[in-house]
């Protein structure tokens, strides 16, 4: 159902079927016998065991997300006489404003790549996709050659639930790709001829654990100490729009956000920026 009627990704369906699985296997322990056998009792035990073994409160939430759609699904295709999950309210998940660098952060991290090391071009071109087009590192491992379209300064990405946003692409970024794609990347696809735009040593795509240790090699070579992840980056691409002026909705789409809820929390603009902004366009400021 979650594969064929909600077309999720690859990735949440996996995070469905871990969290029911380990549900499952709870309720297995507490010789619950049959479906119509769970009851609310038994999912706020579930919880407070999630809430024990530290989980984190996100963690916890998404856990209980994935629990009330079984439920659901079970009540729908009546499998069970009940939902027991309907009366029951979702775990609190604090807002979180997410880890932001500055500019010059990021400017550091890019700059301190060595164009002359191996595979310097392409961590380069990496680093500089993930921040000039806020791109999770999922896109970014997933980015086909036939969804590049750098003459017209664009990059087409397939993002959650397989829906396609079509992306501007910076000078910056370009031009580092272009050198990416002209110098580096064939001779890495010579042994596969993947379709893929970034590749390892061997030619295969790059997941994003490796992705990950990239930036992360790069960023101690810096000498930035914050938590960098690609993450970070995606969130200071959004932070960094807005703060230049770009409008909520604008940032939405290019982050493929479905709700704008979900892209208000880069709305977290410094004091700094608060009094710039309300001078410049404020008519008695």
């Amino acid at each position: 159902m979650l594969r064929v009627e909600r077309n999720v990704s690859p990735q949440t369906l996996d995070a469905y079927q871990r969290d029911v699985g380990k549900y499952l296997s709870f309720l297995d322990g507490q010789n619950v016998s049959s479906l119509n056998s769970i009851s609310q009792m038994h999912i706020r035990e579930y919880i407070r065991s999630l809430n024990a073994a530290g989980l984190s409160p996100a963690s916890v939430a998404r856990n209980f997300s994935s629990i009330k759609t079984y439920h659901k699904y079970l009540s729908a295709e009546n499998l069970v006489k009940n939902n027991p999950t309907l009366v029951l309210s979702s775990p609190k998940n604090p807002k979180k404003l997410p880890d932001v660098l500055s500019v010059a952060d990021v400017e550091v991290i890019i700059e301190a790549i060595e164009p002359d090391s191996q595979f310097g071009i392409r961590d380069r071109a990496i680093i500089e996709l993930l921040y000039s087009c806020g791109l999770r590192v999922s896109e970014i491992c997933d980015l086909k050659i036939a969804n590049l379209f750098l003459d017209d300064d664009l990059i087409r990405v397939m993002g959650k639930g397989s829906k396609e946003r079509l992306i501007p692409i910076g000078g910056k970024a370009n031009q580092d790709l272009n050198e990416y794609l002209k110098h580096t990347r064939p001779i890495l696809s010579r042994k596969t001829g993947s379709s893929v735009v970034f590749l390892s040593r061997n030619g295969k795509p790059l997941t994003r654990a490796m992705i990950n240790k990239i930036l992360k090699k790069w960023q101690k070579v810096s000498g930035i100490k914050k938590h960098v992840s690609p993450h970070t980056l995606r969130h200071s691409f959004a932070t960094h729009l807005l703060e230049g002026g770009a409008d909520l909705r604008f940032v939405q789409a290019l982050l493929g956000h479905t709700d704008i809820s979900t892209t208000q929390i880069y709305t977290h603009l410094d004091k700094h920026t608060l009094k710039e902004v309300y001078k410049t366009h404020h008519p008695r400021s």
